[in-house]
Parts: C-alpha cells; sequence; structure tokens
C-alpha cells in the first residue's frame, strides 16, 4: 500500500507550527499533541508565549521542542531550521505566523508595515517550506501534509488591507503551486492545503467587522476547518461560505459591477474602517 493511500495522521510524528505563543498557532500545537504528535516543534518570536504552549503541550503527552524564532530574518529560519532537523522529517508542517497592518497604503512605513508584512506573511512560509521539504519529500513511509495560512484577503481587494492582502495572494499562488509540482513530479505522500479564512477573533483583527452574512469565525472553529481539510488532503479551502462566495462573484463579474456588490451590498470595503488590531509580535497570528 503506498503512503498517498493512507490515512493521514500526526500520531508519533513530527509536528512544526509557526506563530505558535499564542492564537491559531498554539491551537494548532495543542491540536497536534490531542492527536498523538510524538514531538510539537514550536516557532515564535515570543519567548514567554512559547513556553506557556510548551507546558500545555507537554502535559497532552507530547514532547515540546521550542525555538525562538524572528521569522522576519532568513538567517534566524536557516539556523533553526538546522537544530530541529535532528528531530526527523515533519510530518507536519503549519505555516501559521503573520501580522497586519490596516491602514492606507501611503500611511505603511516601508520597512516597519510593507518589508515586515511581506517578510513574515509571505517570504517566512516559502523559507521554512524550503528547509524542511527534502526531507519530506524523501521520506515516502507515511503521508506527510504542509499547512499554510492565507486568508479570504488574498482573494478579493480591500482598502486599508493593500501589503496584507499583497502578502496573502503572493501564499496563496506560491502554496497553490508547490502543491502542483509535488503532484506532477509523484510526491503523493506529501500534500499542501491552503487556508483562507474571513476574519477571525483572536484578537489580530480587532475593530474589523465580517461582511454580510459573515460573522468573525472563532480561532477553535477556524483551526478545526483547517485541520480537517489537511487530514483530508483537500487543496484549498476558503471558509465561511460567504467568503467562497465572493471570490467567485469577483471572478465572474466586471470589475465595477464587482465593486458595487462587493463595496455596497457585501459591505467587504467598509470591514477595516474601525480595524484597531492589537500590537502584533513578528511570528504571532
Amino acid at each position: 500500500m503506498s503512503a498517498s493511500s493512507i490515512p493521514f495522521t500526526v500520531s508519533g510524528g513530527v509536528v512544526l507550527v509557526t506563530g505558535a505563543a499564542m492564537g491559531m498557532g498554539r491551537l494548532y500545537a495543542l491540536r497536534a499533541a490531542r492527536e498523538g504528535a510524538g514531538v510539537v516543534i514550536l516557532w515564535d518570536v515570543d519567548a514567554d508565549g512559547l513556553a506557556k504552549t510548551a507546558v500545555e503541550v507537554t502535559a497532552l503527552g507530547a514532547r515540546a521542542v521550542v525555538r525562538q524564532v524572528d521569522l522576519s530574518d532568513r538567517a534566524a529560519i536557516a539556523d533553526a531550521a538546522e537544530a530541529c532537523r535532528e528531530e526527523g522529517p515533519l510530518t507536519l508542517l503549519v505555516n501559521n505566523a503573520g501580522i497586519v497592518r490596516g491602514a492606507l497604503f501611503w500611511d505603511h512605513h516601508p520597512e516597519r508595515d510593507i518589508a515586515l508584512t511581506m517578510d513574515i506573511n509571505a517570504l517566512a512560509p516559502m523559507y521554512v517550506t524550503h528547509a524542511f521539504l527534502p526531507g519530506m519529500m524523501g521520506d515516502a513511509g507515511r503521508p506527510r501534509r504542509i499547512l499554510n495560512i492565507a486568508s479570504a484577503a488574498g482573494t478579493v481587494s480591500n482598502p486599508r488591507m493593500s501589503v496584507y492582502a499583497a502578502s496573502k495572494w503572493a501564499v496563496i499562488g506560491w502554496s497553490d503551486s508547490l502543491r502542483l509540482e509535488l503532484e506532477q513530479h509523484g510526491y503523493g505522500h506529501l500534500a499542501v492545503t491552503t487556508f483562507c479564512p474571513s476574519y477571525i477573533s483572536t484578537g489580530m483583527f480587532d475593530g474589523a467587522r465580517g461582511p454580510l452574512l459573515t460573522p468573525l469565525m472563532t480561532p477553535d472553529d477556524a483551526v478545526d476547518r483547517a485541520w480537517r481539510a489537511t487530514t483530508a488532503g483537500r487543496p484549498q479551502l476558503i471558509a465561511p461560505a460567504t467568503a467562497q462566495l465572493g471570490k467567485v462573484l469577483r471572478g465572474i463579474l466586471p470589475v465595477r459591477a464587482w465593486d458595487f456588490v462587493g463595496g455596497k451590498v457585501f459591505g467587504i470595503y467598509s470591514t477595516m474602517d474601525k480595524f484597531t488590531g492589537r500590537g502584533e509580535k513578528a511570528g504571532s497570528k
């Protein structure tokens, strides 16, 4: 029986979660531990938050490996990956870390906002995956998975989210292209899932409001949906269903018609008007 036909599980395996100190990253780490992962590698810039997550992971029976990593630093990613490689090939990689800067584009600072957002949201998942991918490709003894957390913001344009949306558009394009490359070259044991949620009530989007018929998702619901999609090897999940509808309508309507429907009917273009967010640390989501 080939690995691609065996049901996926993290039981006894090695899981790496970026942005694991808080929010959804913490929940992915705890989910992995609950489902029997042998080792859960926790990456984040927040040392105190990492320590707390590690205690919870350990209490659930997994061995926690903690690395304080600045995901905006390519060299730091390479060093951390080298240190963690001894744990063996990853069973599951969760590229979760991300930040958001909700502002008009011309109010973005070139380094603190534009460069940092692109480094953490778009480039870090590529660098992290590139570091661990050879091991995951080379060991076909069990099914393996990569879960890339994008956003519904990567499927539709939105004022006050220009750089964030750009970073997530990049993740979607890269992630799904990687999926196709792996499939075309015979790595059937390794599946890639791209998760594109609407707003999630982690605090990251405090002040934002969901579009018409699109309430903020809870972190637990978002993690559960993403986990089940990853387990099933689903290529992409856009959630909730109204976010999927927005993508479809944007694809078939003329631009100005979509501006009316998306902006005036669904209210997408005003969802960030009262955004406050939280003081994001580089690597937490």
